[in-house]
């Protein structure tokens, strides 16, 4: 399995994005909680991430809302359970770790599903910035709570923004 990296910009910073045999494996931001050691990354190469770097730009831009991207994270069954379910998380939308846990058939699996979330390798793409406290709180967030702040405001509908004071 050939991995190689790139390291693109983007509006929260530089995003270093790993692929592994033309699927993504990994994108992750500085100061990631749980960035990979820089040697497993692979070689730096820029072929081979034109779509990642173009869906990315759509998407900061507000113009992309679900990604494209052949995907391969590496996780256990359960964290890939986790994680097909982020994907399933609607732009603008978000949902509890508990909520996860119920689509899952336990609702006891919610600090389960909220490891599997933390463990996430393809930030952004797999959209567990999209996943919140049971009450609405912003919870932790591998690439710091500021940038999932950003993450949900630039998702937010039109409709709430307009509706909100400030």
């Amino acid at each position: 399995m050939a991995t190689t990296h790139t390291v693109l910009d983007s509006p929260l910073g530089a995003l270093t994005v790993v692929a592994a045999d033309g699927a993504l494996t990994g994108l992750y931001f500085e100061g990631h909680l749980r960035m990979p050691p820089a040697g497993s990354l692979g070689e730096r190469d820029e072929r081979g991430f034109e779509d990642a770097r173009v869906q990315l730009a759509e998407y900061f831009a507000g113009r992309r809302t679900r990604f494209d991207l052949p995907l391969a994270p590496r996780g256990n069954a359960f964290q890939q359970r986790v994680w097909e379910l982020l994907r399933g998380i609607p732009y603008g939308e978000t949902r509890s770790y508990g909520a996860l846990a119920r689509e899952l058939g336990d609702p006891g699996l919610a600090q389960a599903v909220g490891a599997a979330n933390g463990r996430n390798p393809v930030s952004i793409v797999v959209p567990c910035h999209r996943v919140v406290g049971a009450d609405g709180s912003l919870t932790g967030y591998a690439g710091g709570l500021d940038r999932k702040r950003f993450l949900l405001a630039l998702e937010e509908p039109a409709h709430a923004k307009a509706a909100r004071l400030f």
